[in-house]
């Protein structure tokens, strides 16, 4: 896990899904006036397949501005350009068969490059507060989250089928996305903010304080 420090040169944003959606996002962006040198973007996971743009998606994770963790599609991404062909047809079924037409020795090398960058874990203070992110699934307990099942961080689907609003201890709010929904949720502190942007043209980018406030009114 990467803890992060405050920002107190700007402001931290958050977004779901993005599943190769680059123009939705820099949309999204301009929208509240993103400034890459003063703000954060912590995406959920899954930059990539699915939606037109997943190599820029992928190259975000590059970007000095920009902090995603892992999701269950970059590890999809990893097992097939340093796997089998068994792998590489698993991916190109969820998704990854724009790969096909890229170089595999450049998309290799610009995965293992962002992969260096993709935790599955990153923990965010904001004004004395502390917002967790993982791309699908947080422990019970965010003290776990170093030694917790690395599969269910980003395939993990058990609170949300559950409806589960038992707040995850040891941390103020996690943020997650991996499930799509019509539009974000909050069940007990954690709150699921992929809105399925390649399928409905949704993309949820939801600023930090914004995000806490919500989670207080829900209390």
């Amino acid at each position: 896990m990467i803890r992060h420090a405050p920002n107190p040169r700007g402001r931290d944003f958050f977004v779901g899904d993005l599943h190769g959606e680059y123009d939705r996002l820099m949309a999204a962006l301009e929208a509240v006036d993103f400034d890459v040198a003063r703000d954060r973007l912590f995406p959920v996971g899954d930059l990539i397949d699915r939606g037109p743009r997943s190599r820029d998606c992928l190259g975000l994770a590059l970007a000095p501005w920009c902090f995603a963790v892992r999701g269950n599609h970059e590890q999809l991404a990893r097992e097939a350009l340093f796997g089998d062909d068994d792998a590489m047809a698993l991916w190109v079924i969820n998704g990854g068969g724009w790969a096909l037409e890229e170089d595999r020795a450049s998309l290799a090398a610009l995965l293992e490059a962002a992969l260096a960058r993709l935790p599955l874990a990153r923990e965010i203070e904001v004004d004395g507060r502390r917002i967790g992110l993982v791309h699908a699934e947080p422990p019970a307990d965010w003290a776990d989250i170093e030694r917790c099942d690395r599969h269910r961080l980003i395939w993990g689907r058990d609170r949300i089928r559950r409806g589960d609003t038992t707040p995850v201890r040891g941390i103020e709010a996690v943020v997650v996305g991996h499930t799509i929904l019509e539009a974000p949720i909050t069940l007990g502190n954690v709150h699921y903010l992929d809105t399925g942007a390649f399928a409905t043209g949704r993309l949820t980018l939801v600023e930090a304080r914004e995000l806490l406030a919500t989670g207080d009114a829900t209390r």
